[in-house]
C-alpha cells in the first residue's frame, strides 16, 4: 500500500509530518493492505489566515478493483484533524 500525501501551499510538509501521516495510515489501514492500492493524504487550510476550525485532512483510499473512496474532517489545527 504506498501512502501519498498531498498539502496546500500553506501547510509546512517536514520529515515529521511526513513519517507522521505515514504511521497513522499504516497502524489503522494496514491490514487491508493487500486490497488497497494507494491512500491519497489532502492536508488542506481552509480559510487560510482566517483561523477557525477550518485544517481539512481528506483521505481517498484506491482498492483494487473498486471506485476510489473517500473521507473528509475538519478540525482547528492539523494534529486535531489527523491525529
Amino acid at each position: 500500500m504506498q501512502v501519498q500525501l498531498n498539502t496546500a501551499r500553506q501547510i509546512t510538509v517536514d520529515d515529521e509530518l511526513t513519517h507522521q501521516v505515514e504511521a497513522v495510515v499504516e497502524s489503522v489501514l494496514g491490514r487491508f493492505a493487500d486490497q488497497i492500492t494507494r491512500v491519497e493524504v489532502h492536508l488542506s487550510d481552509e480559510n487560510s489566515h482566517k483561523g477557525g476550525d477550518d485544517k481539512r485532512c481528506m483521505l481517498e483510499a484506491r482498492l483494487a478493483g473498486l471506485e476510489p473512496m473517500a473521507v473528509s474532517h475538519q478540525a482547528a489545527t492539523l494534529p486535531q484533524g489527523f491525529p
